[in-house]
């Protein structure tokens, strides 16, 4: 393998920046860690960043030949703050970039689509990691988790749409591949865990490990939507109340063996997630 450069992670305390830091720098990689408020992560080079402040974009981009890009959250146009950035990142040098994206949304797509689209364009080499939903959307201060503590209930809009949820330790692992193996992918990676499960058998897990009832609520559309509107902006609990009624078409009925066959090992399973993070 050849030698690696210093990667930028942004969002390096976020839920798939911090595990990919941390893989980072146990397989002795240089990381430059990226965050608004550049907090110290051990072994780390911390620097504040954010997407909406170009003047904190140049030192980010010093001296560091791949990035690891987490798109500005709740935006539903991350395409107009990421574009210039990466411009700028490219010119800086940086030659490997590895995105961040949805299975819901492809290259062109709405919102990081954009992105997508434009970054074999814009770098050498690339990967974009079309993650299926996060089995860690079930735990900590997320809106399922709390509504999984406070009402007993898992709330969507789904119907019995199955979706293939991934660990999002499984995410950083083949983010670090993607990052750091000789040659980058220079494709899309549909990234899935090794089933697809309705929020049903989703609250039915949950309730088995923990001994803590659980029942899936289905929502319309329009319940959800107006939910989520009470704490994100209108625009984006829009489109994932809309990606919620593509998962009850059947859109994200799947699974991909993207990561054994870029990490060597097989996924994790959603039972195994609750009992290491839900309690």
């Amino acid at each position: 393998m050849s030698a690696v450069g210093t990667t930028l992670v942004i969002g390096a305390t976020g839920t798939t920046g911090r595990r990919v830091t941390a893989r980072l720098i146990a397989e002795g990689h240089p990381v430059k860690a990226a965050g608004r408020s550049a907090t110290p992560v051990e072994g780390a080079q911390a620097v504040r960043f954010d997407w909406n402040e170009p003047a904190t974009w140049s030192e980010a981009v010093d001296g560091v030949d791949r990035a690891y890009l987490i798109p500005p959250v709740g935006s539903s146009d991350p395409a107009a703050v990421m574009l210039p950035f990466l411009r700028e990142a490219r010119a800086a040098g940086v030659h490997r970039a590895v995105l961040l994206s949805s299975s819901a949304i492809p290259a062109g797509g709405p919102a990081v689509g954009q992105v997508h689209q434009a970054l074999p364009g814009l770098f050498d080499q690339w990967a974009v990691l079309r993650s299926s939903w996060f089995m860690q959307n079930f735990a900590g201060s997320t809106s399922h988790a709390r509504s999984i503590r406070d009402e007993g209930a898992i709330m969507s809009a789904s119907g019995e749409g199955r979706v293939g949820f991934i660990d999002a330790e499984d995410i950083a692992a083949v983010a670090v591949r993607a990052l750091t193996d000789e040659q980058a992918p220079d494709t899309d990676l549909v990234l899935t865990g090794p089933q697809a499960l309705s929020y049903a058998d989703v609250a039915a897990i949950i309730t088995e490990v923990t001994g803590r009832p659980v029942v899936h609520r289905q929502l319309t559309f329009e319940e959800l939507r107006d939910r989520w509107a009470a704490e994100i902006p209108l625009e984006f609990a829009t489109m994932l109340a809309g990606m919620d009624r593509a998962i009850a078409a059947g859109a994200e009925d799947r699974t991909s063996d993207t990561v054994e066959r870029l990490t060597g090992r097989s996924p994790g399973t959603f039972r195994t997630f609750v009992e290491r993070e839900v309690s």
